[in-house]
């Protein structure tokens, strides 16, 4: 199923395509926080800690992909606008063979390094064994991270949001099920945890692949397509490195704060851990409907509707800020019951450092649901490099803020340093989008 995003209600069209996307990234939310959950409530706080630092890794290792993939879509979905179907073509098979060769590159890296990460992280002695036992199996479903990515932004690059989601749905499913089975019965510890992820990516990696070959061959490329092509392997390089780049610079942020975090102690660790889950689950609706509108953007400025993409701005916006602003309100009156989830009773200490960085830091989320969209204009109008210097502004403030005030302060300074960063992203993008929308 297609969906021409250049034609009739931008509202309704945003609305329908966003989501699956939405719905999706709860799919993949949902079994990070089961594997939360049972590790935090079954293998204790040590566990928990360990199991936290190794999420906020993945996230920086699978972001390279990630952006790869997702600035690939914005090249796929101008084409499709532009009708160039056999430009298409040839994208996606030079765009694949980029990406393959960098998540082959990653995993082994990934390896090689894996003795040193802990001392990167700072993490507690006591929390090491967890941590290497739960990396060694994640990292072998990188490769598997980066087929579903790519065959997920080719669907979507043509409005095919729904397919996505049903094989995430699938993988959900599988990983909550193995999760509960390894960690809890076959008591296989953190590595069960990582093994059910690893199996459920595999299962969503080759199911969408053979959906892309099996159902949709009007997109698949012919022997004439498998060539290397100077001009659309640069166009496609251009744009998905800078996205690439521009997601590792902001989970890289994300790591170091980690690490920052890690020095306060096993508690801290823990609160952190549980908190940021909370907060990619409350936030994530706004950052899934902004890549979304990323495919709206470069699908009209494609065709040359200038026009619509205004209009698209202005209806994007208000749907996004407006769902911020209720979920800033629910986190802020139900910090405490959805942090008790994660935890074991008598953990008076960690929920107490929780319930203390998600009020605070949650009553913000209408900054980072603005700096998505941000992101996603910019990267729809092929100006990735805007999003990349709103990433670093960002995170550069968080990072030099934490750190500089967190030894006097405490952890209320990092936790403060992320809406401050975000705040002046916000200022910059918004300055400087009248140019970029009057550019052609």
């Amino acid at each position: 199923m297609h969906l021409d995003l250049t034609r009739g209600s931008v509202r309704g069209g945003l609305i329908r395509f966003s989501l699956p996307l939405i719905a999706g990234n709860l799919l993949q939310q949902l079994y990070n926080l089961v594997d939360t959950w049972v590790v935090g409530r079954y293998l204790g706080a040590a566990a928990l800690a360990a199991v936290g630092s190794a999420f906020s890794l993945m996230v920086l290792l699978t972001s390279l992909l990630l952006g790869l993939c997702m600035g690939s879509g914005v090249v796929f979905s101008n084409l499709w606008g532009q009708g160039r179907r056999e430009e298409l073509k040839t994208a996606l098979v030079n765009a694949f063979g980029m990406i393959a060769l960098m998540a082959l590159a990653l995993t082994l890296l990934s390896y090689a390094l894996l003795g040193v990460i802990a001392a990167l992280l700072r993490v507690p002695a006591e929390a090491v064994p967890y941590l290497t036992d739960y990396l060694r199996v994640i990292f072998g479903g990188i490769f598997f991270v980066f087929l579903y990515n790519f065959f997920a932004a080719v669907l979507r690059s043509v409005g095919n949001s729904a397919a996505p989601l049903i094989f995430l749905l699938v993988s959900t499913v599988l990983n909550v099920a193995l999760d509960l089975y390894l960690v809890l019965v076959a008591g296989w510890g953190v590595a069960g945890a990582a093994w059910a992820t690893v199996i459920a990516q595999g299962v969503s990696a080759l199911g969408i692949m053979g959906y892309f070959f099996l159902r949709m061959p009007d997109l698949c490329p012919g022997r004439r397509h498998f060539r290397l092509d100077g001009a659309l392997l640069r166009r496609v390089a251009g744009i998905s490195l800078l996205t690439s780049v521009q997601q590792s610079i902001m989970n890289f942020g994300i790591l170091m704060i980690q690490s920052l975090v890690n020095s306060f102690g096993i508690p801290t660790m823990a609160a952190f851990a549980a908190g940021v889950k909370i907060d990619s689950l409350a936030y994530s609706p706004a950052q899934d409907f902004a890549n979304g509108f990323a495919t709206f953007v470069a699908q009209n400025r494609g065709a040359g509707q200038h026009e619509r993409v205004r209009r698209g701005i202005r209806e994007g916006a208000a749907l996004s800020l407006g769902f911020c602003v209720v979920v800033s309100a629910l986190v802020y009156v139900f910090a405490e019951p959805l942090l008790g989830l994660f935890l074991e009773s008598g953990e008076a200490e960690i929920l107490r450092i929780g319930v203390g960085y998600l009020r605070l830091e949650g009553v913000f989320y209408l900054l980072i649901g603005l700096l998505f969209l941000l992101y996603a204009i910019y990267r729809g109008l092929e100006k990735a490099g805007m999003s990349v210097v709103l990433t670093v502004i960002s995170l550069g403030l968080r990072v030099a803020l934490a750190y500089a005030f967190a030894p006097a302060f405490g952890v209320t300074a990092i936790w403060l340093s992320i809406p401050i960063g975000w705040l002046i992203a916000d200022v910059v993008g918004l300055v400087g989008l009248p140019k970029a929308l009057a550019e052609r």
